[in-house]
């Protein structure tokens, strides 16, 4: 694997362009000091510079006459899943060493939010008296409970956090590992008898977290959202063992899209071959990887904002414990791609705090905890994190000032 004592890491923008915040950004628009930073979405922009260094070579030329069928393999259980995307999504979790992909049926869909639809689909007993619990524990994905009931599905709907969850019988319970929004590690809660498990592995790259083991669960999403940053792409795959529910996952996103797009597979399975044939090359020149450059920025930006927290106790954050990681080949900490962070003292709502200095965060009521915790995307520009470090200090030395 590539570990950083051997890779030629592409250094951050960040650390030489201190806050400047005179940079035109690409809808033509300038931050400027006085701009609205909005934090509430993990949007990846902070990849934007590392691809741009890697020029055109994840450059798809597509034909006219190339992927007007539906089908990409109909010897494939995913009949829509094209055989590069699939090549490239076993070969780099094997470079990785995050995911075990034998014996495990690939699905790809349009994110992993349509693959997480299509395993309660997959999931729901379809002669069940009621509908089936989806639970999870708090603080949980904001989404979770939105996704789950928006079509008031006669199969499942929102059962809540699942340290509170006490019925008896069939259940789906999921796992985001590391989690979203407070970075740590997960296992299953409820660990009872007829629980059906989804683990939402998005964020179980080595840019955020040590690789400590190859995840092999019975169903597991992933995306190049959070992975490469392509979150425009829309490409999400699940890792399913079991065989029917394999089919019944690829059924729903039959019936729900007619498939995923062939061109933006295609684009995915370019980048991920990329990405595994530049971690495999740790002794050439051209070795640089998106894991160590998304390391180091993510270590930076951690590392800043501890560093302003520090200097009062009007907010804190979370602490992580260093462990090997495989893939790194040393300790490492987590460095999340979201902040939870909580306000301390007399301040109730802290998105309201922070939305009164022109930064949008999502409120910790969103994932099911309470308004003195809020998140922030780590994820953002350059130019936004810096922004948001600097009022981010001006607060607490204002704060300071007048003893709030």
């Amino acid at each position: 694997m590539c570990g950083t004592e051997k890779a030629r890491v592409v250094k951050s923008s960040s650390s030489s362009a201190g806050l400047d915040h005179s940079e035109t950004r690409e809808n033509g628009t300038t931050l400027s000091s006085h701009s609205v930073i909005n934090l509430d979405h993990g949007d990846p922009t902070m990849f934007e510079a590392y691809w741009q260094r890697m020029g055109d070579k994840c450059t798809v030329v597509i034909p006219g006459s190339q992927s007007l069928s539906y089908f990409s393999n109909m010897k494939n259980l995913c009949w829509f899943l094209e055989p590069e995307l699939e090549e490239s999504i076993k070969r780099v979790h094997h470079v990785v060493g995050n995911a075990v992909t034998k014996d495990h049926h690939v699905v790809v869909g349009t994110g992993s939010t349509q693959l997480f639809q299509a395993a309660l689909y997959a999931l729901s007993p379809s002669d069940a008296l009621e509908p089936i619990s989806v639970v999870c524990a708090i603080p949980y994905y904001s989404s979770y409970a939105a996704v789950t009931d928006f079509l008031r599905s006669g199969l499942y709907k929102w059962g809540g956090d699942a340290h509170a969850f006490d019925k008896d019988g069939a259940y789906i319970e999921l796992i985001t590992s590391p989690n979203n929004p407070d970075g740590n590690t997960r296992d299953a809660i409820v660990k009872r008898g007829g629980g059906k498990l989804v683990h939402d592995l998005a964020y179980y790259w080595p840019q955020f977290t040590p690789i400590t083991k190859p995840a092999d669960h019975d169903i597991m999403l992933f995306t190049v959202s959070k992975s490469t940053g392509h979150a425009g792409s829309r490409i999400g795959w699940a890792l399913v063992k079991d065989k029917d529910v394999a089919k019944k996952m690829t059924k729903f996103i039959e019936l729900n899209t007619i498939g995923v797009s062939k061109e933006s597979q295609l684009r995915a399975a370019k980048v991920l071959g990329v990405i595994a044939d530049s971690c495999q090359s740790c002794d050439t020149p051209d070795s640089d990887n998106v894991f160590e450059y998304g390391k180091l920025i993510m270590s930076e930006r951690w590392n800043k904002l501890r560093d302003v927290v520090g200097q009062s106790d009007m907010f804190s954050l979370p602490e992580y414990a260093k462990e090997y990681c495989n893939f790194m080949g040393k300790f490492t900490e987590s460095y999340p791609a979201f902040a939870w962070m909580k306000c301390n003292r007399n301040i109730e709502d802290c998105a309201e705090l922070l939305r009164g200095q022109k930064i949008i965060t999502r409120s910790g009521e969103r994932f099911g905890a309470d308004s003195k915790h809020v998140r922030v995307s780590m994820v953002s520009k350059d130019e936004e994190f810096n922004l948001f470090i600097e009022r981010l200090l001006a607060i607490q030395e204002t704060s300071n000032e007048y003893h709030i």
